[in-house]
């Protein structure tokens, strides 16, 4: 595997999602060179709609740069340095080999390695993250850190609002690393902790657990639980001491958990608007002691 450059000046940028967005810009703001971006192919979001670019090949059409979905093109640009953030894809070896690179990671190393670090944060009750800046190789980010910067979560703080804080202390970060030189990497320490992608079903508000696990579940988005016949989703809501009774039985805008109870603030019913929770409740004619998730 070839090393880099100390300052390395030409760089393949490879990220898929607006959260690789801003670093993207920020390193063509400071006068990197960036013969190319690689990003996902045009993807099809709607069934009939057409094929609709990643967030990172827009902004890179906007500033003018080359784009690829094809990995082994950033062979032949004579880069110095990919960097990374958020891709999406598993680098093959061959491609390491021949030009190294580093990772931009939302998590402070080993822990939460893995697809999913800023909602498994939140939800083990993690009260520091951070984001590291590591060498890339074929582990799953194993290699070695060049640097990590912690930020604290706050303790009602969405994984959407602590992404956005992460994403900003990241990108100065990279920026750190580059302008004063790579060096050498050190090994990560630690027990590694792995952070699996959530599926719909982990979003499930299972309410016989306690509430303030509830709560974190709701923070990382997309929590959702059943009414009646339908899915309700909740947008926020914050834990409470009090129960009103059995799990899951609703009484005016609390739902009773396995321990304490949920208020909830924001619901969305299925084909309908997001609404507060009193808005909902009022349409829907929820009855004291009704039942949700049963």
């Amino acid at each position: 595997m070839r090393s880099p450059p100390t300052h390395p000046r030409r760089l393949v940028f490879c990220g898929t999602p607006e959260i690789a967005v801003p670093t993207l810009r920020a390193l063509h703001a400071a006068g990197y060179e960036l013969p190319l971006v690689v990003t996902r192919v045009d993807k099809r979001r709607r069934r009939r709609g057409e094929p609709e670019p990643s967030p990172v090949k827009v902004a890179a059409q906007e500033l003018g740069l080359a784009v690829s979905s094809q990995m082994d093109d950033a062979l032949g640009v004579g880069a110095d340095l990919g960097v990374v953030v958020a891709y999406g894809r598993i680098i093959k070896a061959h491609v390491l080999d021949a030009l190294p690179m580093m990772n931009l990671h939302f998590s402070l190393l080993p822990r939460w390695r893995g697809a999913a670090p800023v909602e498994r944060a939140i939800l083990a009750g993690d009260r520091v993250t951070g984001a590291c800046v590591m060498a890339l190789d074929e582990g799953l980010d194993a290699g070695p850190v060049y640097r990590c910067v912690e930020v604290p979560i706050g303790a009602d703080e969405t994984a959407d609002d602590l992404r956005g804080r992460l994403v900003h202390a990241g990108t100065g970060l990279v920026l750190e690393v580059l302008a004063e030189g790579l060096g050498e990497p050190r090994p990560q320490e630690g027990e590694p902790t792995y952070a699996e992608k959530l599926e719909p079903e982990d979003l499930r508000l299972d309410w016989s657990r306690p509430s303030t696990d509830l709560a974190r579940l709701v923070r990382v988005g997309g929590a959702w639980t059943t009414f009646r016949d339908g899915r309700l989703k909740v947008h926020a809501a914050v834990a409470v001491d009090s129960s009103p009774g059995a799990p899951g039985e609703v009484v005016d805008d609390v739902v009773a958990a396995g321990d304490g109870g949920l208020r909830l603030v924001e619901v969305q019913a299925e084909g309908r608007r997001r609404q507060a929770m009193g808005e909902w409740s009022r349409g829907a004619r929820v009855r004291s002691g009704e039942r949700m998730g049963g």
